[in-house]
């Protein structure tokens, strides 16, 4: 259930945690390139009256505090319409979970990137583990989703992370890699790509890496996107993976950490907007 608490968060972000406890050193003026990018994923949740006064919620907050991140939200389809309706003249942006590969056509229950464009949306997540999980989605599927996307117009949130059994043998670096480079379209830019990493451990588990391994894995996959993309310093990379109020500015403050996109802390108003806030 969607919760939408109406009592803005107190209090503001302490100061960033000191490169040292961090990960390796990062290159500030690359870093100054890019925009943090807190991301809200709703998954299969919302009806209509909640999801539509979770995104007035939002809505508001950043009317009257806007935020120093660039902030989205990506509700499941039924609601895109509506939200993008309420969020018209706000700093929110609107994406979808999913898109098809084919522009259109017969897929029954399936949505193509330009509908998704004409509902409003500027960005589509693809290839979170949840699709690669439970709808055995392999990595040329989610690149041919990304051209469509592209053909479309739409950013896209490319989703990459190992599970425990392969993290346990010492193969994250290795699965990270082959996923970005088997799910990336060549050509595809800073200002059509943003990578999200997302321990599958991680998601809805309660269990978050230290600042220090998510440092070290946002580092291997910046030193992969310089193999791969024509601009790498700008692309943006989330983490992903039991994102809270509570440990939020610590996530956000190690190298080469570029946002988040959260799961369930942005079913509740104040929650994600106490997350969007520790962004800066």
């Amino acid at each position: 259930m969607i919760e939408v608490r109406r009592q803005a968060p107190q209090g503001r972000p302490l100061a960033d945690a000191p490169p040292s406890v961090l990960g390796d050193p990062v290159d500030f003026r690359e870093k100054a390139l890019r925009r943090k990018l807190i991301a809200g994923n709703w998954k299969m949740n919302g009806r209509r009256a909640d999801g539509l006064a979770l995104a007035r919620d939002l809505a508001g907050r950043a009317a009257a505090e806007p935020p120093a991140a660039e902030l989205l939200i990506c509700p499941p389809a039924t609601l895109l319409m509506g939200v993008a309706e309420v969020l018209a003249g706000s700093v929110i942006a609107l994406g979808g979970q999913d898109c098809h590969g084919d522009l259109a056509g017969a897929h029954t229950g399936d949505i193509a990137a330009p509908m998704l464009r004409d509902a409003g949306c500027s960005y589509v997540i693809l290839g979170h583990s949840e699709r690669r999980i439970e709808h055995h989605e392999s990595d040329a599927l989610v690149c041919a989703k990304a051209l469509a996307a592209r053909r479309t117009g739409l950013a896209v949130i490319l989703c990459i992370g190992e599970t425990a059994e392969q993290r346990d043998a010492g193969r994250a670096h290795e699965v990270v890699a082959r996923q970005l480079g088997g799910s990336l379209p060549q050509g595809l830019g800073a200002a059509e790509l943003v990578v999200a990493y997302e321990p599958v451990w991680a998601i809805g588990t309660g269990r978050t890496p230290t600042p220090a391994d998510v440092a070290e894995v946002h580092g291997h996959i910046r030193a992969e996107l310089k193999r791969r993309v024509a601009d790498p310093a700008a692309v943006r990379i989330l983490y992903g993976g039991s994102v809270k109020p509570g440990n939020a500015r610590e996530l956000l403050a190690a190298g080469d950490v570029d946002g988040a996109l959260v799961g369930g802390a942005s079913l509740v108003a104040e929650d994600f907007w106490a997350i969007a806030r520790a962004a800066g």
